[in-house]
């Protein structure tokens, strides 16, 4: 191989020290934190600070005009509907009654005495109003009662100890009637098992019945030995079932 192929003057020979290329796996440079981004970046060098785009908002669905989607006349215009004009035809309305206005012989000024002439002014005595003045509601001085000076419950002052008498009692007395007192019959007998240790109890029950069948199983008397079995032949059976119902000929009308 002659030097003219080599451009430069590189030329091929063994590596001074270990190569990533001599390597199948990934080499030191994944260990490395990486440069870019904001989690997990490297801490020796200098990180920008990041921004988040926040999500699309959805669209407002409510509008303040009705928009294209309405169906619109095809005679509709800006100014009303485009047209001739057109008529309808009603009924004849009812004659109303007309308003009866009372004539001038109907008016008599001659009865309207003062109101309608100048008079001089009048004046009447009405009677006392009582109804104005309230009857007096104060209580008097009989109306109030002075508390009691007797008794534990005495107000403003101090009231000495009390003490009520009771009645003779009949029970545990000299007049007491011993011949009531309840005796030994009286008392119903306690079961041992209540504050003993109760043996175990057992029950017995009444004795089953045989199991008996409900057909009817002929008895010995209904076979008879003297007579002589028939030899086996053979039978033809009916033609339809015996669940049928009997075919009908003559009906009465």
């Amino acid at each position: 191989m002659g030097s003219d192929v080599w451009v430069g003057p590189w030329r091929p020979h063994r590596p001074r020290g270990p190569i990533a290329a001599l390597y199948s796996g990934p080499g030191p440079k994944y260990k490395l934190p990486p440069n870019t981004g904001y989690i997990l970046h490297d801490p020796s060098r200098p990180r920008a600070p990041a921004f988040t785009f926040g999500a699309r908002l959805p669209t407002q669905q409510t509008s303040c005009g009705p928009g294209p989607g309405y169906l619109v006349p095809a005679r509709m215009t800006v100014r009303g509907r485009d047209g001739a004009p057109a008529y309808s035809i009603f009924g004849r309305p009812r004659h109303t009654a007309p308003f009866l206005t009372p004539g001038p012989g109907r008016y008599f000024p001659e009865r309207a005495g003062n109101v309608a002439y100048p008079s001089a002014p009048r004046h009447t005595i009405a009677p006392r109003n009582w109804g104005l003045r309230a009857e007096p509601q104060t209580p008097g001085p009989g109306t109030y009662t002075v508390p009691s000076l007797l008794g534990p419950r005495v107000v403003g002052k101090v009231s000495a100890p009390t003490y009520s008498i009771y009645g003779r009692s009949a029970v545990g007395s000299f007049c007491e009637d011993l011949s009531k007192t309840p005796g030994p019959c009286a008392y119903h007998v306690v079961n041992p098992g209540i504050y003993k240790p109760r043996a175990p109890q057992f029950s017995m029950l009444a004795r089953t019945s045989l199991p008996r069948g409900n057909t009817l199983n002929p008895g010995p008397a209904a076979y008879n030995v003297d007579q002589p079995r028939k030899p086996r032949g053979w039978s033809f059976g009916i033609r339809h079932s015996d669940y049928l119902a009997p075919m009908v000929f003559d009906v009465d009308d």
